[in-house]
Order: structure tokens, then C-alpha cells, then sequence
């Protein structure tokens, strides 16, 4: 088993910044990927960056050149920097890791996070 804990929510205005995490812990083996996910109000659940264990990243085009995700693989910790921050940012954000088990792909979750962007 795998459990991730994020911490980092919160309100912020609009063009204003937020930085959430997710550490790791369990039985996580040398090849997964960490990234988040988010899911605003009546919507689905979307990806909105992800990075593999060599660092390549993977980013929604809603938020590329705004948000930054990065990892400390020695705290099997990932960060998710987000800046220019939109009401339509708004929603509850997830962490997830996704990693091969006996042949099979499994994604575990936190909790989720909420990030309200209003004035």
C-alpha cells in the first residue's frame, strides 16, 4: 500500500500564487510517476501535470507556462507551483501516484486539497 498527504490549499486571488505538495510513503517501487490531478465543481477529474522518474513532465494546456510541477526523489515528494492563478483554477486537487504491481497499473490518491481562487 501506498499513501500520499498533501498539504498546501487554500484561497487566493486571482494572478496570486499557491505551492502544494504530496509526500509518499508505502511500498513504492523505483518506477512510478507522481503527479496531480483536479476536479472542479460538476466536473470530471482531469490531470493537471504529472513527472515521471526520469523528470520528464507532462502539464494540461489550461495551465502550461503557469504551473511547475517538480519532485525530491529523496523524500519521494512532489510539488506542484502554481502561479497566475485563475477563478477557473478553482477545484479540489489531487495527488496520485501510478506505478506497476504484479503486471498491473495502480494509482493511489490523497485526500485532495482545496484551492479556491476568488476575490
Amino acid at each position: 500500500q501506498v499513501q500520499l498527504v498533501e498539504a498546501g490549499g487554500g484561497l487566493v486571488q486571482p494572478g496570486g500564487s499557491l505551492r502544494l505538495s504530496c509526500a509518499a510513503s508505502g511500498n513504492i517501487f523505483n518506477m512510478y510517476i507522481m503527479g496531480w490531478y483536479r476536479q472542479g465543481p460538476a466536473m470530471e477529474r482531469e490531470l493537471v501535470a504529472d513527472i515521471n522518474n526520469s523528470g520528464a513532465t507532462n502539464y494540461a494546456e489550461s495551465v502550461k507556462g503557469r504551473f511547475s510541477i517538480s519532485r525530491d526523489k529523496t523524500k519521494k515528494t512532489v510539488y506542484l507551483q502554481m502561479n497566475s492563478l485563475k477563478p477557473e483554477d478553482t477545484a479540489v486537487y489531487y495527488c496520485n501516484l501510478k506505478q506497476i504491481e504484479s503486471t498491473k497499473l495502480v494509482n493511489y490518491w490523497g485526500q485532495g486539497t482545496q484551492v479556491t481562487v476568488s476575490s
